[in-house]
């Protein structure tokens, strides 16, 4: 397989190894599930077998946020990691609400008493899972951090939320091996409630990256900052920013002499430019424009000339 760039690479080799650990844990939870009588633990397993369809979301939108380029798409694809997470909190919704459906069921419309108490088998699983799942969480999250990921993140958080869970079902299990069987469906609620959580999480983020929302205050201080140093800018007069996907664009105006030539002006912009696009990673693209000092509110044409104002 051909990769992108080295950050596109890490993405599919975490994602392959998570669905490899994922099709493991479910087949696990599953089998443990079934034979311990744990309605719980048969949740939890669905839950690691969806994320094994998420991440196969994830792959592809990182696959395809990572094209160049082209005559349709000429500022990148960068949003389709917005649109991977969209889907994958779609998909989490609706195997929370299976999940909580099925609790339900058992909660208010099966006799308790015939509730099954679950076998030690299913205790032992939600154990492992617990486990393997916050080494998956981190492994992922570490990986999404270096890189950048929006969509690897959401998959990070994934884990996590299987992890929780893990923690729901063994607190069931337990209180249901206690002699209260109520406890595992209701464990199977409290599943559903905290993967409905989670998938909020990752649609809040992906929208709040989609409507181009602009940087926090500290990384534009350090733009500001960058810009003040560099040879003949001599005022910043305005930075504006936007999150496009895991990227940044920026526009910069700056105030130079009045008198520079405008070879002279031309070289301080692009120096701007080069500077902050080397400094800040995250910037895919910088528009820098340059005005006279003396114009306080760079206003130059306040009139339009006749020939370019609107026809009636």
């Amino acid at each position: 397989m051909q990769f992108a760039n080295q950050d596109e690479r890490t993405a599919m080799i975490v994602s392959i190894n998570s669905i490899i650990g994922n099709i493991v844990l479910s087949i696990g939870k599953l089998f443990a599930g079934f034979m311990a009588n744990s309605a719980a633990m048969i949740s939890d397993g669905i839950h690691s077998a969806s994320d094994v369809l998420s991440t196969l979301v994830v792959m592809a939108g990182v696959r395809y946020a990572n094209k160049a380029s082209d005559k349709e798409h000429q500022y990148g694809h960068e949003r389709m990691e917005c649109t991977a997470a969209i889907i994958l909190a779609t998909m989490l919704t609706m195997v929370a609400l299976a999940i909580g459906y099925s609790g339900y069921e058992k909660i208010f419309n099966e006799n308790h008493e015939d509730l099954l108490i679950p076998g030690q088998l299913a205790l032992w699983a939600a154990i492992v899972s617990i486990i393997v799942k916050e080494a998956m969480y981190w492994y992922t999250r570490n990986a999404a951090v270096k890189i950048k990921s929006g969509a690897l993140m959401a998959d990070a958080w994934h884990h996590r939320s299987d992890a929780l869970s893990s923690i729901g079902s063994f607190a069931g299990i337990l209180g249901a091996r206690m002699g209260y069987p109520i406890l595992d469906p209701i464990a199977s609620i409290i599943i559903c409630l905290m993967i409905l959580y989670a998938s909020y999480e990752v649609f809040a983020d992906a929208i709040y990256k989609m409507v181009d929302h602009s940087c926090d205050d500290e990384t534009t201080q350090k733009l500001c900052e960058l810009i003040h140093r560099v040879p003949g800018v001599e005022h910043v007069d305005s930075i504006t920013t936007r999150i496009f996907g895991n990227r940044i664009y920026a526009d910069v105006e700056i105030s130079v002499k009045d008198a520079l030539p405008l070879i002279e002006a031309h070289r301080i912009a692009e120096t701007t430019h080069a500077a902050i696009e080397a400094n800040f990673p995250l910037v895919k693209h910088c528009m820098v424009h340059v005005n006279p000092l003396s114009e306080s509110d760079h206003d130059c044409c306040p009139e339009l000339p006749e020939e370019l104002r609107p026809k009636e």
